[in-house]
């Protein structure tokens, strides 16, 4: 016998499918809601990975080696983003607000903004005397293995009398890894020419390979023929290139943590005997003899001097908001005149 529904039955009904559709709809909202979510935690999940990139370009260099994640200052200063895009220029760039001593040139760099807040001179030939050795570096440490012993050869000394040497006698045997702090820290002209010996055969060939590594970086104003620097007419470069070197060799973890040094002990065996030598940096502002102007650290970088080059120096330095800075003197007089107006670069970082 066929049952008959009754309204209340048909009303259950109607409100049951009712319930069902409103839990479906209920479902789908929330899934929404949970992709919109998710979706939305992807994006900032890459947005903080993306910034965690740049860390180091945003948070103070004393600060940041406080953090657990970077107690090491070799973790600091990670300078993958030099090398996304270069501040570039036409020109000379004039600031109101800077000068530096008649006959010198330099510039000014904001690195994390791509721009040139000053500029004299900068595409000028100029000589770098040991300012040189920020290329020798990088092809030292591209070209190297550190962990080589070099045996040092009289071509190695054959320096000109009074040349800034790390003091290396003939027959001396030193790894690599030592020979670069002594080229870096002390400049020592002695380590150039053994590390250039080394790695390239000769001395020639490692000059011809830094030149070719000055052209791939775009120093077309560039043409060395030591790795030391010390002076020949034929060995010259620019301000500008001396930045393209300089944010180059930045991106090397061992050069940043090596160029902020203040000292270094430099270890060899001579005679099979263990010899220690003390190296002081030649940057006043890592030795302490240049006090750092209010809210600016001077990460380190690299010093020259010659007669015919004056005194010259190219550093990278943070602001208090620990933003990075280039700046560069070149052919200064004397070395107070040098650190008076690389004072005056570094007094516009913090501005």
């Amino acid at each position: 016998m066929k049952s008959i529904e009754t309204p209340h039955k048909k009303n259950t009904k109607k409100k049951n499918r009712k319930m069902h559709r409103r839990k479906i709809l209920i479902r789908v909202f929330a899934s929404l809601v949970l992709m919109t979510i998710f979706v939305m935690v992807c994006i900032l999940a890459s947005l903080y990975l993306q910034k965690g990139r740049n860390l180091d370009l945003t948070y103070a260099y004393a600060d940041q080696i406080n953090k657990d994640t970077a107690g090491d200052p070799a973790e600091v200063m990670r300078f993958t983003p030099f090398a996304a895009e270069l501040c570039v220029s036409d020109g000379d760039t004039e600031n109101t607000e800077l000068s530096i001593h008649e006959g010198e040139f330099g510039a000014l760099f904001d690195v994390g903004n791509r721009q040139i807040l000053f500029g004299k001179g900068i595409f000028d030939r100029v000589y770098p005397a040991s300012v040189t050795k920020i290329l020798t570096s990088i092809v030292a440490i591209k070209y190297g293995n550190m962990d080589d012993i070099v045996t040092i050869t009289e071509e190695d000394l054959k320096l000109e009398s009074g040349s800034q040497v790390a003091g290396l006698k003939v027959g001396d045997r030193i790894s690599m890894d030592e020979l670069f702090h002594g080229l870096l820290v002390y400049s020592g002209n002695d380590c150039a020419m053994a590390i250039a010996r080394h790695i390239g055969g000769s001395i020639d060939r490692y000059v011809e390979m830094m030149n070719e590594e000055a052209l791939a970086i775009g120093a077309t104003g560039t043409h060395y023929v030591n790795p030391h620097g010390l002076h020949n007419k034929n060995h010259y470069t620019t301000v500008y290139d001396i930045y393209l070197m300089l944010n180059e060799a930045l991106k090397y973890e061992y050069f940043v943590d090596t160029m902020q040094l203040p000292n270094y002990t430099v270890t060899l065996s001579r005679n099979n005997k263990t010899v220690n030598i003390y190296l002081d940096s030649t940057d006043h502002y890592l030795t302490g003899e240049e006090p750092m102007p209010s809210g600016v650290i001077v990460l380190g970088g690299k010093t020259g001097t010659t007669s015919q080059a004056g005194n010259c120096l190219a550093i990278l330095s943070q602001n208090k908001y620990g933003e990075p800075y280039i700046s560069i003197v070149m052919r200064a007089i004397t070395k107070d005149n040098l650190y008076y107006d690389m004072n005056q670069l570094l007094s516009q970082i913090n501005s």
